[in-house]
């Protein structure tokens, strides 16, 4: 038999996968598509501005109803323009705004792929709803709908008429909701289509993968082909593997984007009195949570969200962990105050960053210091560590080392004391602080009172070390490709969760056909048929399925419930 290009024997189910999302009926929404939308852009309230976007046919019919005998501004140049009552005649009693700018976007290279209308009106309330109601007064029976848009829809077209994809609409509410720096710069990342240019050959290369393995089932009694069916499987098998270690790194280092995107937990950890409270007042920068001299004020847990650097991140302070025995005295802890230990410790484990805060005490027998160590304490620092959490330790009243002391051997003594005591902690992670002198501030004099801006760039260095991406591989100069990396931050809580039922049916494959690694296994020649050893028929579901996990963050492809996703995706 002559040579044939393999693509031409692929299988009927591998040219249906081929077919795009916006030509499968299956997907598609029940909308009415040759209706008009329209909605209040900017948010609702008193303002200079308001925004009314119409997207659809009847853009233009809409414009001369509330414009009349004005003509059609150019395509994408403003117009100043004045708005009238479409149901009665232009005059000055029937004036809604007498300055509006107008502007209009003629289909398909717009936000939504349609015909676009955008009212910049003056943002009075009564203004902006005089002009809604004017524009649902446009639509007549026998022309085009126009109706108000659904939560939603501007982007759901956008998304019908292939000009964003699902990564993309996703990045765009991220956007939307970026508080802080690095969370604007995540949603940056999204927004381009890299990542959903990535998982679209991704989902390529397993249908022609799968493509395959269905020819060989559907032509192996007929034709010849250049491998033998084992060398076959085994070309499969190590392309499945390739993309296999491309997916877990994209996923490890995805994990990272979560980090900006929700926010960076924060536990702060120590002894009653050590100073956690006091701390969170000087982080924050208002007094959170109360300050006293009494043990065991803070019996329940007092987060708090805070920008530190351009970082989000949830700062948590908790109840004093201490036993009864403690500090060479005993101590009657209640009920009330074992729960909040409980609890200080529960939300250590669930923390990203655990801040243990020590203290510096009043010395005896003669010494003007000593530092204040629970065994609880540590005890609860090794649980950590072995969980695999970030550990930065604060030694707190510094202000009672003598001002020899603050550079000197004392100080060195101290932080060897703490590396003693929790040796997973390195030196650039242990701050000497003073709340106090941070609070007394200007009265100082000082660049840095208490070392508190100290610690907060501690904190940030933290930050970037937890965030900073694992498992790259450089080239010869030993760089690695940091688009890639800048790729994966933008993964969300739904990619991720499919790209790892995505891996679950790669490694579902790679069981299913590591037999076929080893032709001579249960005394099989190598030229006997690979379906007596291995089921194809079930190693090409496993790729199918792969496949649909990718095609469900994307939205094209074979998946038959991606519209189930859709929805949830657009109203966010």
């Amino acid at each position: 038999m002559e040579q044939t290009d393999r693509s031409q024997l692929l299988p009927r189910s591998l040219s249906n996968a081929r077919q795009s999302f916006s030509t499968s009926p299956r997907f598609r929404f029940s909308l009415e598509t040759d209706s008009t939308i329209y909605a209040l852009s900017t948010a609702p309230g008193r303002a200079a501005i308001a925004v009314v976007r119409l997207s659809g046919p009847a853009c233009v019919q809409v414009y001369h109803a509330l414009c009349p005998n004005a003509r059609l501004p150019r395509p994408r140049i403003a117009a100043v323009r004045t708005v009238y009552d479409p149901t009665q005649k232009p005059s000055a009693n029937t004036v809604l705004d007498t300055g509006a700018l107008v502007l209009y976007f003629p289909g398909p290279k717009t936000v939504t792929g349609e015909d676009v209308l955008e009212f910049h009106l003056h943002g009075g309330p009564a203004i902006v709803r005089s002009v809604l109601a004017a524009i649902a007064r446009t639509s007549r029976p026998d022309e085009s709908l126009v109706r108000y848009a659904e939560p939603g829809e501007f982007t759901r077209r956008a998304f019908m008429n292939n000009r964003l994809g699902l990564p993309q609409i996703e990045a765009l509410g991220d956007t939307l909701t970026a508080d802080t720096e690095q969370q604007r710069r995540l949603a940056v990342r999204g927004a381009s289509d890299a990542l959903s240019k990535r998982y679209e050959l991704w989902r390529q290369q397993l249908l022609y993968a799968r493509g395959e393995l269905e020819a060989l089932i559907d032509f192996s009694e007929d034709q010849h082909f250049d491998e033998s069916p084992v060398e076959l499987i085994s070309s499969v098998a190590v392309q499945v593997r390739a993309l296999q270690a491309q997916l877990k790194l994209h996923v490890e280092n995805a994990s990272k984007g979560e980090l900006l995107r929700n926010g960076i937990k924060i536990a702060l950890l120590g002894a009653p009195n050590a100073g956690k409270s006091s701390l969170l007042n000087r982080v924050v920068g208002k007094e959170a949570a109360i300050v006293s001299t009494e043990e065991g004020t803070t019996r329940d847990i007092v987060d708090v969200g805070v920008d530190v650097g351009g970082w989000y991140c949830k700062l948590g302070d908790m109840a004093g962990i201490r036993s009864e025995n403690s500090s060479q005295r005993t101590v009657v802890i209640g009920a009330v105050e074992k729960e909040g230990i409980r609890r200080a410790r529960a939300r250590a484990l669930e923390s990203d960053v655990i801040v243990v805060v020590l203290s510096l005490e009043e010395g005896a027998n003669g010494s003007p210091y000593r530092l204040s160590v629970e065994q609880e304490v540590v005890d609860a620092v090794s649980d950590c560590v072995q969980a695999g959490k970030c550990i930065v330790v604060a030694i707190n009243k510094c202000d009672r080392l003598p001002v020899a002391d603050r550079l000197g051997q004392p100080l060195h003594d101290l932080r060897e004391r703490i590396r003693t005591l929790f040796p997973a902690v390195p030196e650039k992670r242990i701050f000497s602080i003073s709340c106090q002198e941070a609070t007394q501030g200007v009265s100082l004099a000082q660049a840095d009172p208490g070392n508190l801006q100290g610690f907060m760039r501690g904190l940030i260095s933290t930050f970037e070390e937890i965030a900073s991406p694992t498992g790259l591989e450089g080239d010869e100069n030993g760089q690695y490709d940091i688009s890639y990396w800048e790729d994966s931050l933008g993964v969300t809580h739904r990619q991720s969760s499919n790209l790892q039922r995505c891996l679950q049916h790669l490694d579902d494959f790679l069981n299913q056909t590591r037999q076929s690694q080893t032709p001579q296994i249960l005394g099989y020649a190598q030229d006997k048929t690979i379906e007596e050893e291995v089921d194809i028929v079930m190693a090409a579901e496993h790729l199918r399925f792969a496949a649909d996990a990718l095609a469900k963050i994307t939205g094209q492809g074979e998946s038959g419930d991606v519209e189930d996703v859709l929805g949830v995706v657009f109203e966010k």
